[in-house]
């Protein structure tokens, strides 16, 4: 008995109120020192879902991804796109680095074909990375795509409206995302494994967006 309780506690999805647990599930860095230090070190979970919950698309979240993106295709990987609602600047991603040969954009008709290409990109060896925009998910078919990702060993990021930060998933990361006022994100950690959330930071996207800074701050969407 001691023996399986002493297993338990060193499982990071155990929760022991303010106790920090270092989670042993793999992780992809996400290239921003800052916050792979609010997320113990790691990163992207790998072999699990991400959530990245925001209330309109372009105020950063593709950079926010970026560094992986340009990491996983120069390793041969596939980074698969679903259903993104605009369309992606490909000379943008080639001036960061991302191999476009690797690139995948897929445009679904029902939640029934999403759910089953996410569910089937997930469960692929050429995968690295899953991007996709599902809208309305059920809990089952988070559950469902979790199952996935976990037989796939991949990542999963998916962005959705930051409405939803108050309901439960079963996403081994969430993240809620605000744009803020210098064209920086403002990122609130919401759920982790292996420790409690409320962590938070401010990342500058400026380098990113290779645009100078102006007296005026203004967002500025992209890459798309």
């Amino acid at each position: 008995m001691n023996e399986l309780i002493n297993t338990l506690m060193q499982d990071a999805r155990v929760w022991q109120g303010d106790r920090h647990i270092q989670t042993r599930q793999p992780a992809e860095p996400t290239g921003y020192q800052t916050l792979d230090n609010h997320l113990g070190g790691l990163g992207w979970p790998r072999g699990a879902l991400s959530e990245c919950l925001l209330d309109a698309p372009g105020i950063g979240e593709l950079q926010l991804v970026l560094p992986l993106m340009q990491r996983l295709t120069r390793s041969g990987k596939t980074v698969f796109w679903l259903n993104p609602p605009l369309i992606p600047y490909a000379p943008a991603l080639a001036r960061e680095g991302v191999d476009l040969k690797q690139v995948v954009m897929i445009h679904t008709d029902d939640n029934g074909d999403l759910l089953w290409t996410l569910e089937n990109c997930l469960r692929s060896a050429v995968t690295g990375l899953v991007l996709a925009w599902p809208g309305k998910l059920a809990a089952r078919d988070i559950r469902r795509l979790q199952l996935a990702a976990e037989a796939g060993s991949n990542i999963c990021v998916l962005f959705r409206n930051r409405r939803l930060a108050g309901q439960s998933s079963p996403a081994a990361l969430r993240l809620e995302l605000e744009a803020g006022r210098h064209q920086d994100l403002r990122i609130n950690v919401l759920k982790r494994r292996g420790s409690w959330p409320g962590q938070h930071c401010t990342l500058a996207m400026v380098h990113r967006a290779h645009v100078p800074l102006p007296e005026t701050s203004r967002i500025v969407p992209g890459p798309w």
